[in-house]
């Protein structure tokens, strides 16, 4: 879709929205919207506004470090001149379609496809709250002599999400039924109603400074839906053998429907591709890895806390991956770790990750290693969100019972053959080194809740920039500003990464060695540890102060021109 920068783009033309399907002049309303299927026609070109295979897979925030930050982990972020995110050719579009779309006399397709604008209206305008705050309300298409909306201020957050929820209210009301992986349904909208309430809810309640009411509400609607799409949608967790059920999950070219949702749709056959293999297998992607918390957060098989292991801190690699939560082995590379279709133990490359804990979620065969050219099917939505998303806001309402965990979290980790979520043990041993970490938690279900958080970030890593609302909704930015960590070193060596009897990797100092086969990294340049010659965890990024302005950075700034079009637009707090 076009960038559409300025709001005056709202209302220049009645064909300025993209259509990639339509021709500009069959889109006159005299013309169209006459049938099903011109309702059909138009509403395809909304799909564009969904999350691209980059935007699903392209996480780096805590849980995927690279080798550069984002200004957002900086602290660098300043107030654009333009863009910014500030963009509303999208709502445009959709709110053409909904002028226009009662032309078509048949009554139950203008409801259904209603329904299906109004998902991604508030898909929308959802996008544009977690981002701004407080934003414009436009229900309609704005004619180009009404000042008053041109130059209206911005509506206060609480409006602007109750009539999300309207829209999502009417999406789920009159959406098909069916279950349909690349095409939204009922079924969407309630797993969409469950993230916005979530997310909502918990922003509310951790949030105190910005002074929204009703929280409570947020999180009932998440529970509302969450609850309606386990009793009657038919999705399932998909199970087949625990070891490699979680990675099939993501590798499959094709969604699997019996867990996805919604998924964006690749395809050889249609030219239409992404990135991931290459993402994690090159030098010139940022040599993505797993965080050193986030590994540590794996638990052992059998339920029990790594943390709580003596020496944990100085564990080597084949050690410490070894009797954990499968999801581990199913994510990086960990001793014994084939690729699809082949027989070849591979260990982690250096080359390619910068932490040494090497992505394999969503790798697939090598055939699809060129840059550009992978054709897995990327989930937007899937039944396991849903499952974590009800579990959370009942644990925040303070409703949460152990019977809730065994129709949620234990699915989750039943996949996996892990031991469900135990409430009561949790909140009365609350895990320190979780707790550590999430330093706005308090109250009764302390306990219970890092234990969820926990599940989320491992069963959700690489997803969607999860991480990163999670940390913002739960305010705790104060993570960023961590140093990011990657695997232990005890210092200069010889290493067998997967104890099968050969040097895979050495750390020198002075003249590179000759050890053919092994990787070869110079301490001091080519990997960092924490203390040097002496060792510790592989360090990234150490050279930058990265810095979160807690009074700030929670929201993003409104751009200046847009400020400059429309006085009346208010800044974020401490962005002036």
């Amino acid at each position: 879709m076009k960038k559409i920068i300025s709001l005056i783009a709202l209302v220049v033309g009645l064909t300025s929205c993209d259509l990639d399907l339509l021709p500009q002049d069959a889109i006159s309303p005299e013309t169209f919207f006459k049938t099903e299927n011109d309702l059909l026609l138009y509403t395809n070109s909304f799909y564009n506004a969904l999350p691209s295979g980059e935007d699903v897979y392209l996480e780096d925030v805590d849980n995927v470090v690279k080798n550069s930050l984002r200004d957002e982990l900086q602290g660098t972020r300043v107030v654009p001149t333009s863009g910014g995110g500030w963009s509303w050719g999208t709502l445009r579009n959709i709110n053409y379609f909904l002028a226009n779309s009662g032309k078509c006399p048949d009554k139950r397709a203008v409801a259904k496809y209603n329904g299906l604008a109004r998902f991604f209206r508030a898909h929308f305008y959802y996008g544009m709250v977690k981002r701004f705050g407080d934003v414009p309300w436009y229900s309609h298409t704005i004619e180009i002599s009404d000042q008053d909306m041109l130059t209206k201020a911005r509506d206060p957050r609480a409006m602007v999400m109750d009539s999300v929820l309207a829209d999502l209210n009417y999406a789920i009301a009159n959406l098909d039924a069916s279950r349909q992986v690349n095409t939204v349904t009922k079924w969407t909208a309630l797993a969409l109603k469950s993230r916005v309430g979530l997310y909502e809810g918990t922003f509310r309640k951790y949030h105190t400074e910005f002074n929204l009411p009703n929280s409570d509400k947020w999180l009932d609607e998440c529970i509302a839906a969450s609850e309606e799409l386990m009793k009657s949608s038919g999705y399932t967790i998909y199970k087949a053998t625990p070891t490699t059920a979680y990675q099939k999950l993501f590798s499959s070219d094709n969604a699997i429907p019996d867990e996805v949702i919604l998924a964006r749709d690749f395809s050889d056959e249609l030219q239409v591709y992404h990135n991931l293999n290459y993402y994690t297998m090159t030098a010139s992607q940022g040599r993505p890895g797993l965080e050193k918390k986030l590994v540590n957060s794996y638990l052992m098989a059998d339920g029990s806390r790594f943390t709580d292991i003596k020496g944990y801190e100085t564990m080597q690699f084949a050690e410490e991956v070894q009797n954990r939560d499968p999801r581990l082995a199913q994510t990086i590379r960990t001793p014994g770790y084939t690729r699809i279709g082949e027989t070849a133990p591979l260990v982690p490359e250096f080359g390619a990750t910068v932490t040494g804990y090497q992505l394999i979620k969503f790798v697939s065969e090598p055939k699809w290693d060129t840059f550009n050219k992978d054709i897995t099917d990327m989930p937007i939505f899937r039944y396991a969100e849903v499952l974590l998303n009800f579990a959370e806001a009942k644990a925040e309402r303070g409703t949460l019972t152990q019977a809730d965990l065994d129709v949620s979290t234990k699915l989750t980790r039943d996949r996996v053959g892990m031991p469900n979520i135990n409430m009561a043990a949790a909140n009365a041993n609350p895990d320190p080194y979780q707790a550590q970490q999430y330093t706005q938690l308090k109250g009764a279900n302390t306990g219970v809740i890092l234990e969820i958080r926990r599940e989320r970030r491992i069963e959700l890593v690489m997803e969607n920039y999860f991480r990163w609302d999670d940390l913002i909704r739960w305010k705790e930015g104060q993570l960023l500003t961590k140093t990011f960590k990657g695997m232990y070193f005890p210092g200069p060596g010889n290493y067998d990464l997967d104890k099968n009897g050969k040097v895979d990797l050495v750390i020198y100092e002075g003249t590179k060695p000759t050890m053919p086969g092994a990787q070869l990294l110079k301490l001091g340049s080519e990997i960092l540890l924490e203390n040097g010659n002496k060792g510790g965890n592989i360090v990234v990024n150490n050279h930058i102060n990265k810095k979160f302005n807690e009074a700030r950075d929670y929201l993003y700034p409104i751009p200046r021109q847009e400020r400059l079009l429309n006085p009346n637009l208010t800044q974020n707090p401490n962005w002036e």
